[in-house]
């Protein structure tokens, strides 16, 4: 069976231990702060050690090279999104289908705004490390869960939801895009929110059977 070369993208082993996965935490939060202070030219596995406080040798225990960094702390950026769209269907669930729109809405710029940079620098590394997969298994997943939200609505639907799931991140993640690419100020993007929540609601009042 020939050998995998170095070259790959993906992490060399998971973590199981607590010491290990603090190492890899510590390495990954280092990628992105490497990776907002001098881009992804710069960025180099040393660098990225240093800033972990970890030698290089450990850093390659997990990762093979640059790429895979990147690509882990795509990865763990939308992971982090997911987790914050499930605590929300979570809390929202059995409520009016407009404040569910709402806090979707709400929650999702609040999570991606609150490190613009951050986000700015992930999604400017995204095409290098295969994000649109990343993102579309993302995607996907948090679609998963908004159809479930949506079924526990206490209206009658008369859109379906699944249709309104993809609706509603097409409408949140257009608007989210935009902010980063934009480069928006905080008091601009608080604006946008509000015209946001005010779409979104109309969009799910919309939907409901009269």
């Amino acid at each position: 069976m020939a050998r995998k070369t170095a070259t790959h993208s993906e992490p060399r082993k998971t973590p199981v231990q607590a010491r290990s996965a603090a190492s890899v935490d510590a390495i990954l939060k280092a990628t992105v702060q490497v990776l907002v202070k001098v881009g992804k030219e710069k960025l180099t596995t040393t660098r990225v050690a240093v800033r972990a406080g970890v030698s290089v040798g450990t850093l390659y225990q997990y990762f093979p090279n640059k790429r895979a960094l990147l690509r882990a702390a795509l990865k763990l950026h939308l992971d982090e999104i997911l987790a914050e769209v499930d605590r929300v269907c979570v809390v929202q669930r059995g409520q009016p289908v407009e404040r569910m729109a709402e806090a979707l809405a709400v929650a999702f710029l609040a999570v991606k705004m609150r490190d613009p940079r951050k986000g700015r620098a992930l999604f400017a590394v995204s095409s290098d490390v295969e994000g649109g997969k990343i993102a579309a298994d993302a995607e996907a997943r948090a679609r998963e869960a908004l159809v479930g939200l949506l079924q526990s609505a206490p209206e009658r639907l008369k859109t379906d939801p699944t249709l309104m799931a993809t609706m509603l991140q097409s409408i949140i993640g257009g608007v989210k895009r935009r902010l980063l690419e934009a480069d928006m100020m905080e008091e601009q993007s608080k604006a946008i929110q509000s015209e946001l929540v005010l779409v979104v609601r109309t969009y799910a009042r919309a939907c409901v059977g009269r």
